[in-house]
């Protein structure tokens, strides 16, 4: 394969990643707060973030791959998974690596949530929260589609999502926080009848 096609490749992809893990993030946030999308059912929105989860880490592995095997820039395996080692952007090209590492831990929690129980598993799953904003910054240093009009209005859109639906996420949580016991209590007793 010829290194302009990895280059290609590799730009694709890290664009895809952004908007599949801003899709991930937005879908996380519709769980966590029980939301219903049109035409799925409530564990619909689970599943399609799961699978959609898996879809993302797949791109973002073709992604890394391209810029290992690309002969252009030297990025090895291990810069690739240890951040800040590399001789080639060492900033942005680890804030990168640190977004993969969380999401690493996100997903090897994911997959042993059983083991590991719910309460680990939930305190660690918030390091996707961590993650985007981290790989987001990595592709702004880093990508070389960075000021084209483009990818400025995929990275402004995308960012845009996921501030609107953290702020619908900390509105939904300081309504609960304000919640007294009692109205709780009264909320509880209406669903059951």
């Amino acid at each position: 394969m010829s290194s302009e096609i990895l280059w290609y490749a590799n730009r694709a992809t890290g664009a895809v990643c952004l908007v599949l893990f801003t899709v991930v993030v937005l879908l996380g946030i519709a769980v966590r707060l029980r939301t219903r999308l049109p035409g799925l059912p409530r564990f619909g929105t689970v599943a399609l973030h799961r699978s959609l989860s898996l879809s993302a880490t797949a791109f973002l592995a073709v992604h890394i791959t391209m810029a290992v095997i690309d002969g252009y820039v030297n990025i090895t395996v291990l810069d690739a998974v240890v951040p800040f080692v590399s001789a080639y952007e060492p900033l942005w090209l680890g804030l990168g690596t640190v977004a993969l590492d969380l999401l690493l831990a996100v997903l090897v929690t994911s997959l042993l949530r059983e083991r590991v129980g719910h309460r680990t598993w939930r305190a660690l799953h918030l390091l996707a929260y961590a993650s985007w904003p981290v790989a987001l910054i990595h592709g702004i240093g880093i990508g070389t589609d960075t000021g084209t009009d483009w990818m400025t209005w995929l990275t402004v859109s995308c960012v845009a999502a996921v501030a609107a639906a953290f702020g619908i996420r900390l509105a939904h949580s300081a309504r609960a926080s304000r919640r007294t016991p009692a109205a709780l209590l009264r909320t509880a007793e209406g669903a059951r009848s």
